[in-house]
């Protein structure tokens, strides 16, 4: 794969003066601190160039978004179709992309879902969720898991289980209780009548790649059941065949009240968020189908994005293709951690969603900065920083995913010496 041709314009001390004076000098601080002090200029499949040629090797995938890696040619071809003949919905005609999406979904998704209401991103479809869970049981109490990630909007917050980003946004949305995940006790005790939902990852994401006992999701869907609430499935990172299957509640063959979904749903080129239900639920909806709305949710960009994304991933076995890589990579890092017992403390995943944890955050920062000298981009888990996360595309070559992989140890050497060199 060539290089790109050059970027035009601004360097890279001007982008980053920009991102300082008019964007968030924060943030620009912690890309300096991680050592990606480089600005973005094109990309294709598992690579990215930045504006002075330098290719980069990507295993974050946009936090999952990049299933079928940077600039895929199907969900290319099938936005710059769609952008040809209508960008926008009207609003007020029936919209195609939308109908063939929703019914392409009703076809994969697990039981009885069938409806789907379409927006922009993960955190709003959980914001959907949460509303239609509270409109069909009446009820307005929510039972959500610690370190759980739903997104950062103030309905999303509440139910996430981080308080360095609840915190300065007190007081949140009122009844929301948190256990722990995986405690199928705790939940049980917490779910009671005024419960209108349990809202939960099948494996948690930004917690740290934390895969719960094979029991814990059937017995969350019993709980839901007996106390007749229902069970909201954040599937936004896990699902379209993250962890090796189509959904990550498919594992244990749970159908979940209601799933969440966005990432991979866009394809990686339009931002593209859904949440879904059974016909009986979405009834409540639809006596004002006007409850609840969005002006760009749904537009048809998206929409075709969503179509064809999905056929690449049914069509290809990216599923089956995730499961086989990701035991691959574990079975990698596992002679990696025997090796380096004293840093890497726990491995853990499912599919091409796989968490190194280290001993503290700050080793685990000091890996990341190593990955950048590499070329190699990786990120800590937002819940737990000790956790790095593996989480490339679905398409990503097995040569490239063992030479990040081998990055990754060569970064762990790096560090310990340095480590060593401190004490």
């Amino acid at each position: 794969m060539s290089s790109p041709e050059a970027a035009p314009g601004d360097d890279t001390a001007e982008v980053v003066e920009r991102y300082r004076c008019h964007v968030n000098a924060g943030l620009a601080s912690l890309f300096k601190f991680m050592g990606f002090d480089a600005v973005e200029w094109k990309a294709e499949g598992s690579t990215i160039w930045d504006t002075e040629g330098r290719d980069y090797l990507d295993l974050l995938a946009g936090f999952g978004t990049l299933a079928l890696g940077h600039r895929p040619a199907a969900v290319v071809a099938g936005v710059r179709d769609q952008l040809d003949r209508m960008p926008l919905s009207s609003r007020v005609l029936f919209n195609k992309p939308v109908s063939d999406l929703a019914a392409r979904l009703a076809a994969i998704l697990p039981g009885d879902i069938a409806k789907s209401f379409f927006c922009n991103s993960g955190t709003e479809a959980i914001e959907g969720a949460l509303k239609l869970a509270r409109l069909y049981t009446g009820r307005p109490g929510v039972v959500a898991t610690e370190g759980g990630f739903h997104g950062k909007t103030l309905g999303a917050l509440s139910v996430s289980g981080r308080e360095v980003y609840r915190q300065p946004f007190a007081p949140l949305v009122p009844g929301v209780t948190h256990v722990p995940f995986g405690d199928t006790d705790a939940l049980a005790a917490a779910v009671g009548d005024s419960t209108a939902a349990v809202v939960l990852e099948p494996i948690q994401g930004e917690g740290g790649v934390i895969v719960p006992p094979d029991e814990y999701l059937p017995a969350a869907r019993e709980i839901c059941d007996r106390a007749g609430a229902l069970l909201i499935a954040d599937e936004v990172q896990t699902g379209l065949g993250r962890t090796g299957a189509l959904f990550a509640c498919d594992h244990s063959g749970v159908v979940p009240d209601i799933i969440c979904l966005a990432k991979a749903l866009g394809g990686g080129v339009m931002p593209l968020g859904a949440f879904s239900s059974t016909p009986t639920i979405w009834a409540c909806l639809e006596e004002n189908p006007l409850l609840h709305s969005s002006t760009l949710g749904g537009n048809p960009l998206a929409c075709a994005a969503g179509l064809a994304a999905i056929e690449e991933i049914t069509r290809n076995g990216l599923p089956a293709r995730a499961a086989r890589l990701g035991d691959h990579a574990l079975d990698r890092l596992r002679d990696l951690q025997a090796a380096h017992g004293d840093m890497i403390t726990d491995l853990r995943g499912r599919g091409l969603l796989i968490g190194v944890q280290f001993r503290d955050a700050d080793v685990a920062g000091l890996v990341i900065a190593g990955l950048a000298q590499r070329r190699v981009i990786a990120a800590y888990t937002l819940n737990n920083p000790e956790v790095i996360r593996i989480e490339p595309a679905l398409t990503i070559p097995e040569a490239d995913l063992d030479r990040g992989i081998s990055a990754l140890a060569d970064s762990v050497e790096q560090t310990k010496g340095l480590l060593a060199q401190l004490d």
